[in-house]
């Protein structure tokens, strides 16, 4: 079993920054492709970025590319998202995803963290 913990959540203003992580633990971190994901009530959870084991292949939603960069750091089994110039429409409930299989639309994942708040706001 794979257990996944985000973390970095908050307030922020618009235009700031924000860091997430997810801490993944239970099975060989290195193995597994990782994304992001967000919701907001009402909504499906919508897909954000992907990266692969190695961290050399990536892939983005349209709707953050070129603000959001996904990360990995395989030595301490952790994945990031860096958001930088944040909108208030970023606002929702972020979750990490794990799955043994890199998929550049990022449909399909087995995993999942229990999900971090962020909220944009002045």
């Amino acid at each position: 079993q794979v257990q996944l913990v985000e973390s970095g959540g908050g307030l922020v203003q618009p235009g700031g920054s924000l860091r997430l992580s997810c801490a993944v633990s239970g099975r060989t971190f290195s193995n597994y492709a990782m994304g992001w994901f967000r919701q907001t009530p009402g909504k499906e959870r919508e897909f954000l970025a992907t990266i692969n084991w190695s961290g050399d292949r990536t892939s983005y939603a349209d709707s953050v590319k070129g603000r959001f960069t996904i990360s990995r750091d395989n030595a301490k089994n952790t994945a990031y998202l860096q958001m930088n110039s944040l909108k208030p429409e970023d606002t929702a409930i972020y979750y990490c995803a794990a799955d043994p299989v890199y998929r550049p639309k990022g449909s399909l994942f087995d995993y999942w963290g229990q999900g971090t708040q962020v909220t944009v706001s002045s």
